[in-house]
C-alpha cells in the first residue's frame, strides 16, 4: 500500500476502548506488515492529594507507575496471544497523557496514531476522550480513533471530501485500503445550505426551492469532480453521495445509513467560505460517528 504507513503506534490505559484500538492496530498490523509500538502512560505525580503528603509521595508515585507497567504488559501479551509482533513497548510518565503520546509518536517516526475514543474514567483516567481529541489535533501523523467495535475487513469505507489537500491524502489513503482489503468505498460531499437571515437568527429553512436545487446540483457537480480525480488515480468508487446540509451531521449521518466500518476525512479542510471539513468538522465526525474514524493529515517534518 503506497501511502499506509509502516510504523504504527497504539496508545492504550487498559480501558475497553483501548482494547478495541488494539485490536484494530493487530488487524492493521496483520495485513500490512507495519511495524507496531504500544505505550502506556501513567501519571507523572499522584493523581490525588495525599493526607499526609509527603511522606507517602513516592510511595504513591511507585504504586501508580507499577500498575501502569502492568496495564503496558497485560497489553502486549494480549497483542502477541493474537498473533501481532510488538517491536516496541514504551512506559512513559507524564501529568498530560496526550503529550507523551504526541511526543512519543514523533519521536518515532509513526505513520499511524491509533487510539480508543474514551479511556478510563475517574483517578485512573488515562485516554479520556480529551487525550484522543488532543492527538487529533497535534499527532504529526494521521491519527485513527477506534469506538464502539474494532475495525475489521472486508468493510464498507467512507471517505468525506471537500477537495481540500487533506481530503486529497484522505483520497489516496481511503482507495489503498479499499483495493488492500478488497472493501466498499463510497465517496461523499457535502455542500452546505446556505442560511437567510432575519434579524440577528440565522435559518437554513424555508428557502425557495430554486435556491435549493441549486444548492443540490452544486454539490453533485464538486462531486463528480472529486470522484473523477479519484478514478485518475486507478481507484474505484463504490458508490458516490452528494450532500446538502450541516457537513458533520450529514457525514455522520450517512456513515450510518451505509453501516460503515470506517470513515475517513482530512484533518483540515478548505478556508474561507468554501470550507466544509474544516477542524470544527472533523473533530465534530470523530466524536459522533459509531465506527472507527481515521484523520488524515500530511506529516510534518521533524
Amino acid at each position: 500500500m503506497s501511502s499506509f504507513p509502516t510504523r504504527i503506534l497504539l496508545a492504550t490505559d487498559g480501558s475497553e476502548g483501548a482494547r478495541l484500538a488494539a485490536d484494530t492496530a493487530a488487524t492493521l498490523v496483520a495485513s500490512t506488515g507495519s511495524e507496531l509500538h504500544v505505550v502506556c502512560v501513567g501519571p507523572g505525580l499522584p493523581l490525588y492529594e495525599l493526607p499526609d503528603y509527603p511522606a507517602r509521595f513516592e510511595e504513591t508515585a511507585a504504586a501508580q507507575k507499577r500498575e501502569a507497567k502492568r496495564v503496558l504488559d497485560t497489553e502486549v501479551k494480549r497483542l502477541e496471544d493474537a498473533g501481532a509482533a510488538v517491536a516496541e513497548a514504551r512506559l512513559e510518565t507524564d501529568e498530560r497523557p496526550d503529550r507523551a503520546i504526541v511526543r512519543l509518536a514523533e519521536e518515532l517516526g509513526a505513520g499511524l496514531l491509533v487510539v480508543g475514543s474514551r479511556g478510563l474514567g475517574g483517578l485512573r483516567g488515562a485516554l479520556m476522550g480529551s487525550v484522543s481529541d488532543s492527538a487529533v489535533h497535534h499527532a504529526h501523523c494521521p491519527v485513527m480513533v477506534v469506538r464502539d467495535e474494532p475495525l475489521t475487513f472486508p468493510t464498507r469505507i467512507l471517505m468525506a471530501t471537500d477537495g481540500s489537500k487533506d481530503a486529497r491524502l484522505a483520497a489516496d489513503v481511503a482507495l489503498d485500503l479499499a483495493a488492500e482489503f478488497d472493501s466498499e468505498l463510497h465517496v461523499t460531499y457535502v455542500e452546505p445550505m446556505p442560511a437567510r437571515h432575519i434579524g440577528l437568527a440565522r435559518l437554513a429553512s424555508d428557502l425557495p426551492p430554486e435556491v435549493i436545487a441549486s444548492v443540490e446540483e452544486e454539490a453533485e457537480t464538486k462531486l463528480a469532480e472529486q470522484v473523477g480525480e479519484m478514478g485518475e488515480r486507478d481507484g474505484e468508487v463504490t458508490r458516490a453521495h452528494a450532500r446538502v446540509g450541516s457537513p458533520a451531521t450529514e457525514i455522520v449521518a450517512l456513515a450510518e445509513e451505509l453501516e460503515a466500518g470506517l470513515v475517513v476525512v482530512g484533518s483540515r479542510g478548505l478556508g474561507g467560505l468554501r470550507r466544509a471539513l474544516m477542524g470544527s468538522v472533523s473533530d465534530s465526525v470523530v466524536r459522533h460517528t459509531h465506527c472507527p474514524v481515521m484523520v488524515v493529515r500530511k506529516e510534518k517534518e521533524r
